[in-house]
């Protein structure tokens, strides 16, 4: 893990992981590692694996997801571009929306932020809908406040999490 230094702003964020190609499970697992070896950045704890169906294209296979929690001075932006190497690193392909992924890497929090760029949104703006994203995180940081929303407890109980399982004996 890399080591971070006081005399900058050390932000808490959240990362949410998911893939659904390629051995899904390990996908993650390596994913969570290069968090990890980001510069400026510490892994500071990482949710189970979640098994889950896919949202919007239904024609492919179940997901795997994650999230991770890290602290980084990184700036959003920054951060999103190392997020998007890695996830070109694994091959990543974008040929529509919802498409199948060997490695999906979202920004969902970052402090307390809200932003609204071009290619960047902050909180990601369907979070609070997304069981599999809402259960992991639920899992390392049910406290946690998501702007504009509240507690991430408070938006797992009004979420379907149904379909989100937690995968026995498999651990990040």
């Amino acid at each position: 893990m890399t080591l971070i230094t006081h005399h900058s702003s050390v932000i808490t964020a959240f990362i949410a992981l998911g893939s659904n190609l390629d051995d899904p499970q390990q996908q993650i697992r390596n994913g969570l590692r290069e968090l990890a070896a980001m510069p400026e950045t510490r892994l500071v704890s990482a949710s189970s694996l979640y098994r889950s169906a896919p949202v919007g294209y239904r024609d492919q296979p179940d997901f795997v997801n994650a999230v991770a929690c890290i602290e980084t001075k990184l700036k959003p932006r920054a951060l999103l571009d190392h997020l998007l190497a890695i996830e070109r690193r694994h091959g990543r392909m974008r040929e529509f929306p919802n498409a199948p992924r060997t490695l999906d890497l979202d920004i969902v929090l970052y402090g307390g932020l809200t932003l609204r760029e071009p290619g960047l949104t902050i909180p990601h703006p369907r979070m609070h809908e997304r069981a599999f994203v809402i259960v992991p995180l639920a899992e390392i940081a049910p406290g946690t406040s998501i702007p504009g929303r509240g507690s991430v407890g408070d938006v797992l109980r009004n979420v379907d999490a149904a379909g989100v399982i937690k995968l026995a004996g498999v651990s990040t």
